[in-house]
């Protein structure tokens, strides 16, 4: 048997295996169960009536994946700071806005930025100003080689998620949907409050912010962008940002 026919009975051996019912999971069998397998019962979460679960296990291996973070402020930022050193995102939790400029005065200096893009915002206005440097907004038109050429993107954000360690920008709060995507280092500037537990509330936000008026483009920024399609090595900023800052006051 050649390399060909041992690739094909390996297909044909793996479809004799009927596929399970998405629902059906089991501690025995987990999400792919044989449909010959008797599913057992479904629940009903706590937490969400009304959401059926696949069995009374369900919940404990969610949380291992995702755990669960306390809703105190000291809580949050602990859950935050820790996802963040995993993913590679340099976070500041600092007192008052005067420490943003001197943290971003720093990078400024240390990376040798010469031209800022940043968006019209409460947060970001005052921050990008103070550095210095020529700013593209992104508000109004903009050249987007210029953009591109930009060392620094500065934007706000919709809120910080404690358990994955994401950032939520909306092409609303960010400036647009490149600002947060083109420039190589990407700084994002966020209040206390906007730090919250977990995905859930991060939805729940976004759904009584917007409404049904939801902005064109909402991503969850969870790190700096990477990939580790070669070989299994791991390289940032592959397709996005290589450098990702959080400052939060």
């Amino acid at each position: 048997m050649n390399e060909r026919e041992a690739i094909f009975a390996r297909i044909r051996e793996a479809l004799r295996t009927p596929a399970g019912k998405p629902g059906n999971a089991d501690e025995t069998h987990g999400p792919t169960a044989p449909r010959s397998a008797k599913p057992k019962p479904g629940g009903t979460s706590p937490d969400q009536p009304g959401l059926r679960t696949a069995s009374p296990g369900w919940e404990r291996r969610f949380e291992s994946f995702l755990p669960h973070v306390g809703d105190s402020f000291a809580e949050m930022v602990a859950a935050f700071t820790a996802a963040s050193q995993e993913l590679h995102t340099d976070f500041h939790l600092i007192e008052l806005e005067a420490g943003a400029h001197l943290l971003l005065g720093a990078l400024r200096d240390a990376e040798g930025w010469r031209r800022v893009a940043a968006h019209r915002g409460q947060l970001a206005s005052p921050v990008a100003a103070e550095l210095g440097l020529p700013v593209i907004w992104t508000d109004g038109g903009y050249d987007k080689q210029a953009l591109e050429g930009c060392d620094v993107g500065i934007t706000e954000c919709d809120a910080l998620v404690a358990q994955t360690g994401s950032v939520v920008v909306t092409s609303a709060s960010a400036g647009g949907r490149a600002l947060s995507v083109l420039p190589p280092h990407h700084v994002v500037l966020a209040r206390r409050t906007q730090l919250v537990p977990d995905l859930p509330a991060a939805f729940r936000l976004l759904q009584e912010r917007y409404g049904a008026s939801a902005p064109s483009m909402i991503s969850f920024v969870t790190g700096p962008s990477r990939t580790g399609d070669i070989e299994r090595i791991l390289v940032l900023g592959a397709h996005g940002p290589k450098r990702l800052t959080v400052l939060c006051w």
